[in-house]
């Protein structure tokens, strides 16, 4: 019988070989398309195949992985992601302007700080944060999970709108927070979705060309 102490081991195990993975992938070390061999990335994490088994079921449950291969999303995959995110995230943007507290006001200014001033790695984290933030007000987990599932892949997309320098992306946070700050529920979820539908709309020139 496996002991307390072996379960630990291999759950530590498959938590190394899931990050080690995920970063991977989001930083295009593994890019859309690459199969991933077990035999391989376990030598590299330097654990059994057991864990990198299921770093990769964690994965393909984020939409990372289908089948052992990296992700390549289609322009429909693309479309439903962003459908999700305009409901759930514009939904937010108004609870926001209802609920938000001073912290809150001062978080989403600072992210819209470091988006104008940060290196590329702390504006894609400042990029995170900042609708991270905005979700939460929804007060709702339902909404909360279905966003968190989503997160990975919607890194992808988003650091494809930050590396590529998406003309007025830092604007149109800082608009967003200024509406927010203002109260203006029907406003700050109006600007919401134009900004997740501009996301889009710059990711999708980049699948077709």
């Amino acid at each position: 019988m496996q002991n307390n102490s072996d379960d630990s081991q291999q759950t530590s195990a498959a938590s190394k070989a899931y990050e080690v993975l995920r970063d991977m992938i989001l930083n295009g070390d593994l890019p859309s398309g690459a199969r991933i061999t077990e035999g391989k990335i376990a030598t590299m994490v330097g654990v059994s195949r057991t864990p990198i088994r299921e770093a990769i079921q964690r994965l393909e449950h984020e939409h990372l992985i289908v089948n052992k291969i990296v992700v390549k999303p289609t322009e429909t995959e693309l479309r439903h992601t962003f459908q999700v995110r305009i409901l759930l995230e514009g939904y937010s943007a108004r609870c926001a302007a209802m609920f938000f507290t001073e912290k809150d006001f001062e978080s989403l200014a600072e992210f819209v700080k470091i988006g104008r001033t940060g290196s590329l790695d702390e504006i894609m984290r400042a990029n995170e944060q900042f609708h991270e933030t905005i979700v939460r007000a929804s007060n709702n987990p339902i909404m909360i999970d279905i966003i968190e599932s989503m997160k990975s892949i919607i890194y992808l997309f988003s650091r494809t709108v930050v590396t590529r320098e998406r003309p007025f992306l830092i604007d149109e946070h800082e608009t967003i927070y200024e509406t927010i700050k203002a109260h203006d529920a029907d406003k700050a979820e109006q600007l919401m979705n134009q900004h997740l539908q501009a996301d889009l709309d710059f990711s999708l020139h980049f699948i077709n060309n």
